[in-house]
């Protein structure tokens, strides 16, 4: 059942350099039961293997794909998320990776979530190295795909997977719990943000000024967003039991500049945050 619903959706999913697992991710969006949303792809400078399959795909998809490309400079998600939002049609925003993949409500439920004032960051699954390679190896079809996650999202195979250690939980697939105030978090917590899992309104990640470009390298520029949401008075709301996402495994990303980032969010907690006196 398809659900109608007041405003428009637009899904900003970063990408780079992995084609077969983006093929995965846009198989599951292919099936959402809300398809009242559009995708804009930020690919941080992806080579032409990407590029032909989005064509591919955007082909026969039931909604608009956008791709927006930029020179591969080094890791510059954060450039390419702005571009995302400022080409966003939609009022609301969700963010996900495309080494994601999601059940087929999870638009439903960062909609059924939202909120004026509110931004919501959701959980991850986390997949086996083992897994992932069975399900995303270097060649993938989108037939071969939508055979794959047609597959994994039946509880059957989900609860097997689980006991054979090839997702590290279950549960929050299983069970999705409603919107209630249990959901919400105090503010400056840096505790499970997750930039490949996260919503907002689209006004108010323009008010921010989106992602700060500034920020070097890999690590913290999602939990610099929320905190500068924050600020602001917008409200952060759990996801979990609702939103999950299931998330490929890959090696981490070196950098040398994590620290440093970390460093720079710490600062602007403190400053933000209510003096204990106030």
């Amino acid at each position: 059942m398809i659900i109608a619903s007041e405003f428009q959706i637009s899904i900003v999913l970063a990408t780079y350099n992995w084609p077969s697992a983006l093929t995965l991710c846009l198989e599951s969006l292919r099936g959402q039961t809300d398809l009242n949303f559009e995708i804009l792809i930020a690919d941080d400078g992806s080579k032409d293997a990407t590029r032909s399959l989005i064509n591919e795909m955007s082909s026969n998809f039931p909604v608009k794909i956008t791709h927006l490309w930029q020179e591969d400079m080094g890791f510059r998600k954060s450039k390419i998320l702005n571009v995302g939002i400022e080409r966003a049609t939609g009022e609301y925003l969700i963010f996900l990776d495309s080494d994601c993949i999601v059940q087929p409500d999870f638009v439903a439920q960062h909609r059924l979530l939202a909120r004026p004032s509110q931004l919501i960051t959701g959980s991850r699954i986390l997949v086996s190295p083992q897994t992932t390679q069975s399900l995303c190896p270097s060649e993938l079809s989108p037939s071969v795909a939508k055979s794959s996650v047609d597959r994994l999202i039946r509880t059957v195979n989900l609860l097997k997977l689980r006991l054979k250690g090839g997702i590290n939980k279950l549960l929050p697939l299983l069970v999705k719990l409603p919107n209630h105030r249990f959901r919400a978090y105090p503010p400056y917590v840096w505790r499970r943000i997750k930039g490949c899992n996260m919503s907002c309104w689209r006004g108010d990640a323009l008010k921010i000024n989106g992602f700060d470009e500034s920020f070097e390298g890999w690590g913290h520029e999602d939990a610099d967003f929320v905190f500068r949401l924050e600020s602001l008075g917008i409200r952060r709301i759990s996801g979990s039991f609702a939103t999950e996402v299931l998330h490929l495994w890959h090696k981490t990303q070196p950098s040398d500049k994590e620290h440093m980032n970390r460093e720079r969010v710490l600062g602007r907690i403190q400053q933000h945050r209510p003096s204990p006196l106030a």
